[in-house]
């Protein structure tokens, strides 16, 4: 196909220009590939300086009517401005049509948030006995305490924790670095971890500086972290639905309903937009709307 040889190119811009993961970038490809699929299934091969905003709206159609869920489409449809936005930044393409490209409108979902309590019921239900049990106490405290995203926690590097300043250092997605404050009890626990469990792991070449490990002494997957808290909230009789992310959540959220600024949460959560960090105050609302109704005298 014409359009095919740009595609190495355009790996090579979102992985240098854009310092996107390897996850990200093959989504962004995969985009651009389900173009292409709807080219050939109505027999057309053009050229990317020939294809127009009625094409790209046809395609639209094309893959709602596969029945891809709105969220599905919004994010095929970004994937498809980057690419364009790219052929127009390297003058391959002198307009961009998808520059009137609308994006499927979609329904904010908030987010389950936990309570302290229930935090504290699912750090209760982890077997301290157990080789890991430690291990797994420092996790969600860390979690809980920063607000990290599985990705960087799993990355979490020994040299990164600033014990004495009370900061860790974080590499996010786009491999950007922040700084973000970490609670003494986290701290305590990753102390303890390291100094009392991580000590009998045999550890792998290479793998010195991750803080946490599995058995086999390398870096923890994600899929081991999902699955750490599916089990302690069925352990612990917890009837939402939770993941890591939920920690995440519930750490802005509980940051929001203290007073603290959006702009400070933005910083910590390392979200590029604000409008990323503003669900929270959706959240924050529903709580202030609980208060009165609970403890005003009119309602």
């Amino acid at each position: 196909m014409i359009n095919k040889p740009y595609l190495s190119s355009f790996k090579a811009y979102l992985k240098l220009e854009r310092s996107l993961s390897a996850n990200s970038i093959e989504a962004y490809l995969n985009d651009v590939q389900k173009l292409f699929q709807y080219f050939n299934s109505i027999d057309k091969d053009p050229p990317v300086q020939e294809i127009s905003v009625a094409d790209l709206k046809l395609f639209i159609s094309w893959i709602n009517e596969l029945g891809m869920l709105p969220a599905t489409q919004a994010r095929v449809v970004s994937g498809i401005k980057s690419f364009f936005s790219f052929l127009l930044l390297e003058q391959i393409i002198k307009e961009d049509p998808s520059a009137l490209l609308e994006t499927p409108r979609l329904s904010r979902k908030l987010p389950d948030v936990l309570n302290i309590e229930e935090i504290n019921g699912l750090i209760a239900a982890i077997d301290a006995s157990k080789p890991e049990g430690m291990r797994n106490k420092a996790i969600l405290e860390v979690l809980y305490s920063c607000g990290l995203r599985v990705t960087e926690l799993i990355n979490l590097r020994i040299s990164n924790v600033f014990e004495a300043a009370e900061f860790i250092k974080v590499i996010g997605k786009g491999n950007k670095e922040r700084i973000v404050p970490i609670g003494q009890s986290a701290l305590r626990y990753i102390k303890i971890y390291l100094e009392e469990s991580r000590v009998h792991v045999p550890i792998q070449k290479g793998q010195e500086d991750f803080i946490f490990l599995n058995r086999r002494g390398t870096a923890l997957s994600r899929i081991s972290v999902f699955t750490l808290i599916k089990d302690l909230a069925l352990k612990s009789g917890l009837k939402k639905s939770i993941s890591p992310h939920t920690f995440r959540h519930s750490f802005a959220t509980h940051l929001i309903e203290g007073g603290a600024d959006l702009r400070a949460v933005q910083e910590m959560l390392g979200h590029s937009s604000i409008t990323t960090t503003e669900i929270y105050t959706h959240l924050d609302r529903d709580y202030l709307k609980g208060i009165i109704t609970e403890f005003h005298p009119r309602t």
